[in-house]
């Protein structure tokens, strides 16, 4: 029987409201009231996007138009010690019936003692330093269908205790639902030849997506340097991608997501003009235990010329242990960039980089540019190409031709 899809915002109050001390959080967030107003921001948005070049896979199209809705409501009371911020997310989009979709990005309610903090719902939480990719970031689930960079994030149900100590931050985690990837559809492009079944997913644990996550983090700044190191059980967020043969004949790809132990360390350093970092990871649970980093620097030329312009140098080195067979772009690639701001009225910011391949399998360029116009409005531009990819790489050979440009321009309100 398929798997109705949707449903997410039932599933996780469903799976919140399971443990009992955490019904006063749906009380708070439905009936809290005071003098104080709600708060109402947000942005609406078109993205256009064009491949160039003709589709590798066939009913792939070139041309693809997308919506987008993002409102935020905030409210906070008790002299700012208690908050809910309600974030919904919806794309409609022309090409692709998996990217258009919705979610929750956050439902969340937050009390804040005198040396702790408690936040219940659905969060984002971001961790990490680096540029070119976020070993370290693990609590969320990456929503791949908005954009291959794999910072665009699902929403998670968790449940966060903060201890603020003048010798550090202690955050403790408990994640009672787990969120499946995103992946394109048989029509999107950044895929490969194969279309993920995203409908029958398979699970290491019997509980599936109902097995509780655990994560804990310490996370302090000495000097100039900020420090973060955590240890998430759990779900693992990356899957392994399973052929499966229909009774139709079809060939599809199944998602499996194994139980996995992770332990990272991020640091960055301030030192003068240079900012110095690394991330790393040990993981346990999918395959045999591996090792992976990435660490490198950034240098700011500060008020170029005498000017306000501020231009940054960025180099990186990204590695994983398990070589050739790592299922990622990056086992041992080298990215350098540069990062222009012109610290302008409009915002006007560019970051442009290079990851290459040192064993020579190709090279991933890209380009974000942004800049507002007026006070509402805001335009971005992106560019990704794909550049020499070698046919015995099952990852990046077949995005050989899904270069493209995108153009998006926001109202904000």
């Amino acid at each position: 029987m398929q798997r109705r899809k949707g449903g997410f915002a039932i599933r996780c109050l469903s799976a919140l409201c399971a443990v009992a001390p955490l019904r006063l959080y749906v009380v708070f967030l439905l009936c809290a009231t005071t003098a104080h107003a709600w708060e109402l921001t947000g942005y609406v948005a078109t993205e256009g996007r064009l491949f160039w070049e003709t589709a590798a896979f066939a009913r792939q199209g070139n041309e693809q138009l997308s919506l987008v809705f993002q409102p935020e409501l905030f409210h906070e009371w008790d002299d700012g010690r208690q908050q809910v911020v309600f974030t919904p997310f919806l794309r409609l989009d022309s090409l692709d019936n998996e990217r258009t979709h919705g979610d929750i990005r956050e439902l969340s309610w937050l009390v804040a003692g005198e040396s702790w903090e408690l936040r219940v719902g659905v969060r984002k939480v971001y961790w990490g330093v680096t540029e070119s990719q976020h070993l370290v970031d693990i609590l969320n689930q990456t929503d791949l269908i908005e954009n291959i960079d794999t910072e665009d994030k699902l929403g998670q149900p968790m449940v966060n205790v903060a201890l603020i100590r003048d010798w550090g931050t202690i955050d403790l985690y408990y994640l009672p639902y787990f969120r499946e990837r995103t992946f394109p559809g048989r029509r999107g492009r950044l895929r490969g030849p194969l279309v993920v079944d995203t409908d029958h997913p398979l699970y290491a644990a019997a509980n599936r997506e109902y097995h509780p996550d655990f994560a804990i983090r310490y996370s302090h700044t000495i000097g100039p340097f900020d420090i973060g190191v955590a240890h998430f059980t759990g779900t693992g967020r990356e899957p392994t991608l399973v052929p499966v043969v229909s009774g139709g004949g079809d060939t599809t790809l199944r998602p499996r997501y194994d139980t996995i132990d992770q332990t990272s360390i991020d640091l960055q350093a301030v030192v003068g003009d240079w900012l110095w970092k690394v991330e790393a990871i040990r993981r346990a649970g999918q395959g045999r235990a591996f090792v992976a980093a990435t660490t490198g620097f950034e240098y700011t030329f500060v008020a170029i010329g005498e000017t306000d312009i501020d231009l940054g140098l960025v180099g990186e080195w990204l590695f994983d242990d398990r070589g050739e067979g790592a299922p990622t772009l990056f086992e041992d690639d080298l990215f350098a960039g540069v990062r222009l701001t012109l610290n302008d009225p409009q915002s006007t910011d560019l970051l442009a980089g290079v990851i290459s391949d040192l064993s020579g399998d190709g090279h991933l360029a890209s380009v974000e540019a942004s800049r507002r116009i007026g006070d509402r409005y805001r335009l971005s531009v992106e560019a990704r190409l794909f550049l020499s990819p070698q046919a015995d790489d099952p990852i990046a050979y077949p995005l050989r031709r899904d270069s493209l440009l995108q153009l998006e321009l926001a109202r904000y309100f």
